[in-house]
């Protein structure tokens, strides 16, 4: 079974929560501040990480920038009495894959955790072929989330490549906020069409160099990738 990663610095939503995962068969271990939380990190190898956002030592979007910074892939949730934009953005930003408000509903958290891990998994029966995308001068690796050019490359995050990959396969072809959001995100909610704008955004920053490429916003539509 996945392996999960919990840091909550309340100790009895911690523990509950802890309780709970590891009851639904998910192996849990629960960290009480962000070092403790980062050490675990180091130490065990997770298949998804959950990250309370206010805690001591160390704060949830810190311990998140330092886990996508590791170069390891792992799905991250946040979860966070705020519900400021400012905050949801912030959280996008540095790789979130969820971000849920407290208070919630913990079989609503285990269906999201659930949904991500379908999401990631990949195994003989599915793994998808090696697929390698040419975009103006940016080669695109989808199967190690690599976007080279000129001898530099960055690693794109799952949700950046599965976004990317969307975009090579209807190069130069209108694509409806609708089906991006549903394909990748599972479902068009407010919240992840916010967060699917600031990976666009990302997805422009990388590819900025090359001036033959533009994401184009499709009023009332969608997106289009244009290359030429």
């Amino acid at each position: 079974m996945p392996n999960l990663l919990l840091v909550e610095d309340d100790a009895n939503l911690g523990s509950l929560l802890q309780e709970y995962l590891i009851d639904k068969g998910f192996p849990t271990d629960l960290a009480t501040d962000g070092q403790k939380g980062w050490q675990s990190f180091v130490d065990k190898t997770y298949d998804l990480c959950i990250f309370d956002v206010m805690m001591p030592k160390k704060d949830g979007f810190s311990l998140a920038k330092e886990v996508r910074m590791s170069g390891r892939d792992v799905p991250i949730i946040f979860l966070t009495a705020k519900s400021m934009k400012e905050d949801t953005m912030q959280g996008f930003l540095v790789g979130a894959d969820d971000y849920v408000t407290k208070p919630f509903d913990r079989e609503e958290l285990l269906l999201r955790i659930e949904a991500i891990l379908r999401r990631y998994k990949k195994t003989p029966d599915n793994q998808e072929e090696a697929k390698i995308y040419q975009v103006g001068q940016y080669s695109f690796d989808y199967s190690h989330q690599q976007l080279s050019a000129n001898d530099k490359s960055v690693r794109l995050t799952s949700k950046e490549s599965e976004l990317l990959k969307l975009f090579c396969q209807n190069l130069n072809q209108p694509i409806s906020r609708s089906f991006a959001l549903k394909t990748i995100w599972g479902d068009d909610s407010y919240f992840n069409a916010r967060s699917m704008d600031v990976y666009i955004t990302k997805l422009r920053k990388y590819l900025r160099e090359d001036t033959s490429i533009q994401i184009m916003n499709l009023h009332g539509e969608g997106f289009k990738l244009m290359v030429g």
